[in-house]
């Protein structure tokens, strides 16, 4: 079985304060080039993963196994993946890219979110979650009894994408490190309260209006005032070491933010205009003596993508016959 999932941008948090009962609230939008894996029973646990991938994995067969029973011998291999603590939800989606496997191959109807739950998913925020279900874009309604609950979705613009630029710095917090941040986070009402009126009557809108430049102009905004929420924990509304970067990102593409804990920040674009821009910013980054790289970041409107075996067998047979 080959499962293949989504990035995710995580562009921001709405209110950590819990003002109204409800704590956090995020929105997201799941971009191609997750991870790939494959997962088969065996008669032993075999990993072909290197580093952190390795230890997630070992972690889910562990949880899905005291869950459900599904015990530990499976082959994963870890086919594609994505970069780890960068900002674009690398264990989220390896992580529910296993525990989905290892249920379809057991024939367990579980949902992704109840997989969530079960793999300790989404306690802070449902982007990936979402992301790894549905794609598109996904806005939940925050934390009160376990995992927030999906309460928009929509595609996102085709001929809209992401200039994605992630520069060699230092990695954003790991969950380890994140933990005592997120749970003595005070958040700062006002910038909730604002950020909330720019999403609902900004950035809503001109979604389904399909207006680039006010949608941007919202998620500049709305990326700013995530910020003031963290400002004491990385130096700012963003990171110090990508300021730069977010400045010519914000001078030439339609919006511009740091995704989660960064370093990975993006700039909203047509996709027609990549090829013009990531030169721009390539030759920015050189001048600037920056190490980083710059890719496409196209948006994605379905969730992860579940291949049988049986399934590829047929399709090579049927390609061989013609």
């Amino acid at each position: 079985m080959i499962i293949r999932t989504p990035r995710r941008l995580h562009l921001g948090l709405i209110d950590p304060s819990a003002l109204l009962g409800r704590r956090f609230g995020s929105l997201g939008v799941a971009l191609e080039g997750g991870y790939e894996i494959e997962i088969l029973e065996s008669d032993s646990k075999e990993i072909v993963a290197e580093g952190e991938d390795r230890d997630t994995i070992e972690a889910v067969l562990k949880r899905m196994n005291s869950a459900y029973g599904t015990g530990v011998n499976y082959r994963v291999e870890v086919r594609k993946g994505i970069p780890r603590h960068v900002g674009l939800g690398s264990t989220t989606q390896l992580s529910l890219a296993v525990g989905l496997g290892v249920a379809r191959l057991r024939n367990l109807n579980l949902s992704v979110e109840e997989l969530a739950k079960t793999l300790g998913r989404g306690r802070n925020s449902g982007a990936g979650v979402y992301s790894f279900a549905y794609g598109g874009f996904v806005i939940d309604g925050g934390v009160k009894n376990g995992l927030p609950p999906l309460v928009f979705r929509e595609d996102f613009p085709e001929d809209w994408a992401f200039l994605l630029v992630i520069p060699e710095l230092k990695p954003g917090f790991d969950e380890e490190e994140e933990k005592p941040v997120m749970a003595g986070l005070p958040g700062k009402p006002d910038a909730a309260m604002e950020i909330s009126h720019r999403i609902l009557l900004g950035l809503l809108p001109a979604l389904k209006e399909r207006d680039i430049k006010t949608f941007g102009e919202h998620l500049t905004a709305v990326q700013r005032l995530v910020g003031r929420h963290f400002e004491d924990y990385q130096g700012g509304e963003f990171r110090e070491d990508v300021g730069l970067i977010l400045d010519f990102l914000a001078e030439k593409t339609y919006g511009a933010g740091q995704s989660s804990w960064g370093p990975t920040v993006y700039g909203l674009i047509r996709k027609a205009d990549f090829q013009r821009l990531s030169a721009e910013a390539r030759d920015f980054l050189r001048e600037q003596g920056v190490g980083a790289k710059v890719e496409l970041g196209l948006p994605r409107n379905s969730g992860a993508e579940v291949v049988s075996h049986g399934y590829l067998e047929r399709l090579i047979s049927s390609v061989n016959q013609k």
